[in-house]
């Protein structure tokens, strides 16, 4: 059956389902329906799982979702059912919270530390309060344009292993400027409430956390002894959407409890922690499934740029999915995500079977290659390939560029879950919207493609 969820309509099936398996059903029903566009599925129980193991794992940070690593309005509406607030960077994601009604403007954190005026005073509108800063320059403009500004000083601590560095654009010095700025700031009369720091998006090295807490700890001694009320530790992004051989969400979390342990004791309850998790809640729920639209037999030594290799076969597959789309994470998160034959064959476990081969998108440009010189069975027109752990920094960052539109979305929820969340609704007293509230009296219908699986386009 579906349910509305927002203005999106849910798949909620009796049975937990593996979202494989959905997506099988849904690519077997396009082929039926002779339709063979790429799709995203989105498992909203996932989110629900995400966020049980961050409230169990780190129970005294309060995640604020960053928006800009996917601002799909039905993830951000599960995250604020479940109490979550965000972390948002612009005017636009500012709107995108409230005007959705997911949370309230004190659970918003404004966290660019270089504003346009603009943004400054939209911000002051809005009754968004809370904002980074890194330099004197901001601190001027704050006092200027917005009076009940809560500032937090963004220091530059760092993973140098980091997938992608950020303190190189943003954050102060914490030894050689931190103190000063928080000096300037009480001369100004701007009021800061705490620090902040990432030590960078796809953190490899948990120590980096520890390190920035016992820099934020001597600074907030500073800021008290300054004047500042200092009441908030913000410990920005970095964590995993899900575990690999190099890290794992639960050893960074045990850096971070035993930090706060010994820099910010549980016994001093003035201060709120948060963080500003992205990839952690977006990656995972979402995956995104494409089609062959066309192939060619080249010499391997095309694929493998080994002349010894000219007399054995390889394909170009192309794809209706590229770098100018969902895989722009190729190039702008350093993410290199794998394709496997949606529909399992034998030839898929047998090396023999394989052959080299180049996966490219659909657009005319040479860049558009996605999967360069891998293995896998021979491919036809029509194949589907199936990419897990599609969510962060993919559908967001796309774009229709040659003409090629966006993947659609669909959603599904396994009943269990779908009770949790909408008690969860409840308990965190997430506002309804009219829509939801006609909706969410029990109003549904049967499943199937056509009706039961309804895409962001479909119900927009």
């Amino acid at each position: 059956m579906t349910q509305m969820y927002g203005d999106a309509r849910v798949t909620v099936f009796q049975e937990t389902v593996s979202p494989l398996s959905v997506t099988q059903d849904i690519a077997r029903a396009k082929t039926a329906l002779d339709e063979d566009d790429a799709f995203l599925l989105m498992d909203l129980g996932m989110v629900l799982q995400r966020f049980e193991l961050w409230t169990t794992t780190m129970p005294r940070v309060e995640p604020f979702y960053a928006v800009k690593c996917n601002s799909d309005p039905i993830l951000m509406r599960v995250l604020a059912d479940c109490g979550a607030g965000f972390d948002c960077a612009s005017k636009k994601e500012i709107d995108l919270v409230l005007d959705n009604g997911l949370t309230s403007p004190d659970r918003i954190i404004y966290a660019n530390p270089c504003k346009t005026r603009n943004y400054i005073k939209h911000a002051l509108n809005r009754g968004v309060d809370m904002m980074t800063f890194d330099n004197e320059e901001e601190l001027l403009k704050i006092r200027e344009l917005h009076p009940n500004a809560k500032m937090v000083l963004r220091i530059a601590i760092g993973d140098p292993t980091a997938t992608c560095q950020l303190n190189v654009k943003f954050g102060c010095d914490p030894v050689k400027e931190g103190e000063a700025l928080l000096a300037t700031a009480a001369r100004l009369g701007v009021a800061v409430i705490g620090i902040s720091f990432h030590v960078g998006s796809g953190c490899n090295d948990p120590t980096a956390f520890g390190t920035a807490i016992a820099h934020a700890r001597r600074l907030f001694n500073d800021g008290i002894r300054l004047g500042h009320s200092m009441t908030l530790l913000d410990l920005g992004g970095g964590y995993p959407g899900y575990d690999n051989e190099r890290i794992s969400f639960p050893k960074i979390a045990a850096v971070i409890n035993r930090a706060l342990e010994e820099y910010f004791p549980e016994t001093d309850d003035s201060v709120r922690i948060i963080a500003e998790p992205g990839r952690y809640f977006a990656a995972a729920p979402y995956s995104l499934t494409t089609n062959i639209i066309a192939k060619t037999k080249v010499p391997a030594s095309r694929v493998t740029n080994d002349a010894a290799d000219s007399d054995q076969e390889a394909y170009m597959y192309y794809m209706n999915d590229g770098v100018y789309g969902s895989f722009n994470c190729v190039f702008y998160d350093h993410v290199h995500p794998v394709g496997v034959p949606l529909f399992h064959e034998s030839a898929d476990d047998d090396d023999q079977c394989k052959t080299p081969a180049l996966l490219w998108g659909p657009t005319c440009d040479g860049l558009d290659l996605v999967q360069p010189n891998f293995r896998v069975r021979r491919l036809v027109e029509g194949d589907w390939l199936y990419f897990k752990n599609m969510g962060a920094y993919t559908h967001a960052a796309g774009s229709e560029f040659n003409g090629f539109a966006r993947p659609k979305l669909y959603y599904f929820i396994d009943q269990n879950a779908w009770m949790e969340l909408l008690a969860k609704r409840l308990h965190n007293v997430a506002p309804f919207s009219d829509e939801d509230e006609k909706h969410s009296e029990g109003g549904c219908e049967s499943g199937g493609y056509s009706s039961g699986f309804a895409s962001d386009s479909d119900s927009n």
